[in-house]
């Protein structure tokens, strides 16, 4: 497997609405008008993915309103982007996780809302909305990853196990499919904090921040559910110490573990490997108010406002991630496995229509989240440092998410000072 991209973000749902704002492929053809300009200049992360940057080189190339002079970063890309967004010698369009929420507040980005203009319905909800604050856009999503769970039919069925519907399924399903050469589950090497992160609030009917702004969890009703997963890894369930790590789906196509978290990156490799002896999973759902979630995140397209040309780099960045939605189909789909970020494009594209693939596109628009903008990296140190200690320390996890409450508190006190 290829090494992971960053484009494998997670940092999600909503019903498929039904649109008729899909402008046609390419009916924007980049000549004349306003919005013109002799250079821009348009930065991406490294992606581990063979052809993508010569594919967006491709797209920079097609366009002749601007020459467009992309600039491939390695590195600690996020870091470099902050740095330049301090500057005028930064991008004019680029590429972020974000933008973030300090970015927004402290000028550096640039309202996009009117270049989504009719199309703005047809993005997926979730990941649009933590790039949207106080109803303004700041950033225009490109391509979808998302994370499911995968079991093995034939090892389930040996097992006379049914594929888990509810948390308390998955943790016997894991503990009876576990065995002398293999576990029931793997959710990395971490025991899952790394990876499953707050999905698991979320499938107990939570979220990490309200619509009103004010924490979304509290200490007892998370407790419940986190103290689930440590009973994973006390049951030695887990496999832990594998090869590679979740984000790589050998644990699972070498029949170390009979069911495995990781994302929908990993499916063709899968299928490959496995042919029809697997099927796919949402996280399950846990009591009452629970309901099946998955994480979803993108990457999207900003403008700083440092460029010289704001109004040229508006209209590339449109004309890209709005108008040509043939390359934002090739984009996510011909150099990984990516759901597009427009819900049209998921629904039509022929690599996503049956099969795991269908269903992957079904939990995402179903049952998807992303982390609200109002979420800082604070918050979610403090929530998986917390996930550290309950899952494999076995720590109690009242005390532990009430430390955390305290910090996301002090956190969104932080950031409304700031608006």
């Amino acid at each position: 497997m290829q090494s992971v991209s960053r484009r494998r973000l997670l940092a999600a749902g909503g019903g498929l609405a039904a649109t008729a704002v899909l402008v046609a492929c390419g009916s924007n053809t980049g000549r004349g008008g306003p919005g013109a300009a002799s250079a821009l200049s348009q930065w991406y992360h490294q992606y581990g993915e063979p052809g993508t940057e010569q594919a967006v080189q491709r797209y920079a190339a097609a366009y002749d309103r601007a020459k467009v002079t992309v600039q491939w970063r390695p590195g600690d890309y996020d870091r470099q982007t902050a740095a330049a967004l301090l500057t005028d010698d930064g991008p004019d369009v680029f590429e972020s996780a974000g933008p973030t929420l300090d970015q927004i507040q402290g000028g550096q980005v640039v309202d996009l809302s009117d270049v989504l203009g009719g199309a703005g319905p047809d993005f997926n909800p979730v990941v649009l909305g933590p790039k949207t604050y106080l109803g303004k856009v700041y950033g225009i999503p490109q391509a979808i990853d998302m994370q499911m769970l995968y079991y093995r039919k034939s090892m389930l069925a040996k097992a006379g196990v049914r594929p888990p519907e509810s948390l308390d399924e998955l943790v016997a399903a894991a503990h009876t499919l576990t065995g002398a050469d293999v576990k029931g589950l793997f959710l990395g090497n971490d025991g899952g904090a790394g990876a499953v992160g707050s999905t698991p609030l979320y499938a107990a009917g939570l979220e990490l921040v309200t619509a009103a702004g004010e924490v979304g969890f509290d200490p007892p009703a998370a407790a419940a559910t986190l103290g689930k997963l440590h009973t994973l890894y006390a049951q030695s369930s887990l496999l832990l110490g594998a090869p590679s790590d979740w984000s790589d789906p050998a644990a699972f196509t070498q029949g170390l573990t009979a069911m495995q978290w990781t994302g929908l990156w990993a499916l063709p490799e899968i299928s490959t490997a496995l042919g029809d002896d697997f099927g796919v999973l949402p996280w399950p759902a846990d009591g009452a108010r629970g309901r099946p979630a998955v994480p979803v995140g993108a990457y999207g397209s900003s403008v700083s406002t440092r460029s010289r040309q704001i109004d040229a780099a508006k209209s590339y960045a449109g004309w890209l991630w709005v108008d040509r939605t043939d390359f934002q189909e090739d984009f996510a789909l011909s150099y990984g496995f990516h759901i597009p970020a427009r819900l049209s494009l998921a629904h039509r594209a022929a690599k996503l229509r049956t099969g795991p693939a269908a269903d992957a596109v079904r939990f995402t628009t179903d049952h998807g989240h992303a982390d609200p903008l109002l979420w800082t990296d604070r918050c979610k140190t403090e929530l998986q440092d917390a996930l550290t200690r309950i899952i494999s320390g076995g720590a109690d996890p009242v005390g532990q998410l009430a430390a955390v409450v305290n910090t996301v508190r002090g956190e969104l006190a932080r950031v409304r000072k700031a608006n």
